[in-house]
């Protein structure tokens, strides 16, 4: 019997290539890690339900995009219908921490408009002897950003349930709140369907809505 969940997230990867979004997701969805993978090709999907809250369980729609320019012009259609994500860099390779404005400002570009939450990420945390970025830096450059900061590694699977679940409740808070609003013409949260559950978004009290079963 297929799972319930109360809203669908939809949720980018985003950062230069190389740093491991692919390992991240891996890890997350299936529980594997791989040390080789091949470069993402455009976008790929994962899919996976996190509970947020008992009984409370969020599907979280994933989508992996290419690091390199060539792809770009590819993967930033995907910004618009996104409501967060992952600001992903490389812990042991400073010129992936350089790029983050760009990375951000261009999200924030197409999102509109639209607003999206990201999650700042260090990535392969577990090879300390090969680290370019401080703890205290990257923390520095997430408060100017505005985001939370966590650093994880795939390999030793240190953080990495943690990263997609922070972000996932940030959004949960801000959809409760009214913050973020389920939009018609907009990808990034769908509700679900759960009996007796009323949810604060305006779409769950829409006259004459049905059960979708």
């Amino acid at each position: 019997m297929e799972a319930i969940w109360i809203y669908q997230f939809r949720l980018i990867v985003i950062g230069d290539s190389t740093v491991g979004k692919s390992c991240l997701l891996r890890r997350f969805t299936e529980g594997k890690f791989t040390d080789i993978s091949d470069p993402t090709v455009g976008v790929d999907f994962f899919a996976r339900l996190v509970e947020i809250e008992p009984g409370k369980r969020i599907k979280l729609q994933l989508w992996d995009t290419a690091g390199q320019e060539r792809f770009r012009s590819i993967t930033r259609s995907y910004y618009r219908n996104s409501v967060g994500g992952l600001l992903v860099f490389d812990l042991t390779n400073r010129r992936s921490f350089e790029h983050l404005k760009d990375w951000l400002e261009e999200a924030k570009m197409y999102v509109q408009p639209f607003q999206i939450v990201f999650l700042l990420v260090g990535h392969k945390c577990d090879l300390v002897h090969l680290r370019q970025v401080s703890r205290e830096e990257a923390e520095k450059v997430a408060s100017a950003f505005g985001m939370k900061y966590i650093e994880t590694s795939a390999k030793d699977t240190v953080n990495v349930e943690e990263s997609f679940t922070i972000l996932t409740k940030d959004i949960y808070e801000r959809v409760k709140r009214g913050d973020i609003n389920i939009q018609e013409d907009w990808e990034g949260v769908k509700s679900g369907f759960v009996p007796n559950v009323v949810h604060s978004s305006e779409e769950a009290v829409k006259p004459g809505r049905k059960c979708p079963c």
